[in-house]
């Protein structure tokens, strides 16, 4: 090979090389700008509240801005829909609740597909559903209180905090398993469910453990059972619905995180790893404890398990029940 044409070479392979490298720079570098993240409910929601609990760990960690924009709507599905239509580039990230999955099954038209349309990053926390009662109902057992309901010596009715919620999907699921005839009353939050409760109207609630925890300290709810499969720090005198004798009553308020489809795994593993170290930050851990939150940080394959399974039961649920969206 001549001196002249090694010369070509070299120099062609070096023009090549300074053309690869940026992109291959852009790849290592992420994030090299700031990351949206989608929470699809207005502000102030648990949604919202665990959103921007993490969200600022994830910013100093990777050093850009994690930044949350609030789109809500349809009950999840607008913002959901939204995320699904992004870029998979790694700067739109999407934060959901058990809405994510009981959606599809409760409303006709959904703008996305909760396995389809998102790359799962993990379920990063999960929290169980409480019972309460106003003192005025004299059971103090899950058992107690069927036999009272079935008894019929009064009309029951449990509130719940919305249509197609958890909580409300597990107090459903209670009337059903159960064959209780008592009336479903779903509010638009869980404050006006636990008010209602408080004022005798329905008296029975089932909703996240943290609103009602204050009520249930003060004597003024009455805590029997909580889903899941142990108990809660929380309320460690409060028994599981297994160790009161139903063990069918099950289901849990969780909040999960994904990307849109076809995000980079090497992107994925990485947010994973953050949230999993936001998650155990003394500070977050804190205030996820009072809230009633526990650390899970599934995997990317346990949590498509976990989608597919609590989707197809609670689409079940839906279906038995006849429930339509609000």
């Amino acid at each position: 090979m001549t001196l002249h044409r090694r010369n070509v070479l070299q120099l062609a392979g070096a023009a090549a090389a300074a053309i690869a490298a940026p992109t291959i720079v852009r790849a290592q570098a992420w994030p090299a700008r700031a990351v949206r993240v989608i929470v699809p409910f207005t502000p102030g929601g648990p949604t919202d509240l665990f959103a921007r609990l993490i969200a600022p760990k994830l910013s100093d960690q990777f050093g850009q801005q994690f930044y949350v924009e609030n789109v809500g709507g349809a009950g999840g599905n607008i913002g959901a829909g939204r995320a699904a239509q992004a870029a998979p580039d790694g700067y739109t990230i999407h934060i959901n609740g058990g809405n994510y999955v009981i959606n599809p099954s409760l409303f006709h038209d959904v703008p996305y597909d909760p396995i389809k349309s998102f790359d799962p990053v993990t379920i990063a926390v999960t929290s169980p559903v409480l019972l309460t009662v106003n003192p005025s109902v004299a059971a103090h057992t899950v058992k107690e209180l069927v036999e009272q309901i079935k008894a019929n010596s009064q009309k029951f009715s449990f509130a719940t905090p919305a249509t197609g919620t958890p909580p409300d999907l597990v107090g459903e699921l209670f009337r059903l398993t159960l064959k209780l005839d008592i009336v479903r009353v779903p509010f638009k939050g869980g404050g006006e469910a636990l008010t209602s409760v408080l004022g005798g109207q329905t008296p029975l609630s089932f909703g996240a453990i943290a609103p009602a925890l204050p009520l249930v300290k003060s004597g003024k709810l009455r805590a029997i059972a909580v889903t899941g499969k142990t108990r809660m720090p929380t309320v460690p005198d409060v028994p599981t619905f297994a160790e009161a004798g139903f063990p069918e009553i099950q289901g849990e308020t969780w909040f999960c995180v994904v990307a849109p489809k076809g995000t980079p795994q090497d992107i994925i593993a990485k947010l994973h790893a953050a949230v999993a170290k936001a998650v155990a930050d003394p500070d977050v851990r804190q205030k996820l404890d009072v809230l009633g939150y526990v650390p899970l940080m599934s995997s990317a394959e346990e949590t498509t398990a976990r989608f597919k399974s609590d989707g197809e039961t609670w689409a079940k649920v839906i279906r038995d029940s006849g429930m339509k969206p609000e």
